[in-house]
């Protein structure tokens, strides 16, 4: 029996790092394939393919691509064509990038920092799933899972066009969820703040106090996990099947009881 053939496939944009590895490793860890995205760290996407091998992946790519730049995607789709043979079961785009300027300060934004945001958080968004599709129609049980957070859904510590951002992959979740419906299922997920180094760079000198304060206001008593986000896109990839449309908050219940 051909062992790969039986095993799902995966392309992960923004899959260097943090929350994209997590979710690589989650994946590679329930029967999938996967294919790494990156977009400057080529030997941290190394180290994501050899985790995701050493978790059970059989077939695993490392593909350099700017999710902003079309011909970047239209590129990296062809590799993933070629790298899974045609198929194309999941597609997650977790690729981001974040601006250095508080909400407080907003006008002094640059209209290049402002539009490079949304560039790759939104546009690239669009543009992978306007690719990828071509994959994912033919199968049978196909999904995206978009990567949000919870700035997109209420006011927070990040940056305005990233949290603009975040709320717009929401909307686009939804009304991607309706186009490609029944063929493609359409889901996101919105962690709230999560340990590390994401977190460090938006709080600074005061991460442990915040993340300390937030995690005793939080039901379960502690703060999300990139691994809490990489087990909720293979839940929602794998185990909700009549779910689509929906945006899966990963905070431990703090933004509905705050």
């Amino acid at each position: 029996m051909d062992v790969a053939a039986e095993r799902k496939t995966a392309l992960v944009t923004g899959a260097a790092t943090g929350i994209g590895r997590a979710i690589v490793v989650s994946l590679a860890a329930g029967g999938y394939d996967v294919a790494v995205n990156y977009s400057r760290s080529e030997s941290e996407a190394r180290e994501t393919e050899r985790l995701a091998r050493e978790s059970g992946a059989v077939r695993t790519g490392v593909i350099k691509a700017d999710v902003s730049q079309e011909s970047d995607v239209i590129a990296m789709v062809d590799q993933v064509d070629r790298l899974f043979e045609g198929r194309l079961d999941l597609l997650v785009n977790n690729a981001g990038v974040t601006s250095d300027v508080p909400p407080s300060k907003f006008d002094t934004m640059t209209i290049e920092d402002f539009d490079r945001v949304f560039a790759v958080n939104v546009r690239g968004t669009f543009l992978v799933c306007k690719h990828a599709s071509r994959l994912l129609k033919p199968m049978p049980s196909a999904t995206i899972v978009n990567t949000a957070s919870i700035v997109g859904l209420r006011p927070g510590p990040q940056p305005l066009p990233y949290s603009a951002s975040k709320a717009a992959i929401i909307s686009m979740t939804r009304t991607l969820a309706g186009a490609l419906g029944p063929t493609i299922r359409v889901n996101a997920v919105a962690p709230g703040w999560l340990e590390g180094d994401w977190m460090e760079r938006t709080l600074g000198e005061n991460y442990e106090k915040l993340m300390a304060r937030r995690a005793g206001q939080t039901p379960l008593k502690r703060n999300a996990r990139v691994e809490d986000v990489g087990a909720a896109v293979l839940t929602l990839a794998t185990q909700l099947l009549f779910t689509s449309g929906q945006t899966v908050v990963i905070d431990g219940g703090y933004s509905f009881v705050s």
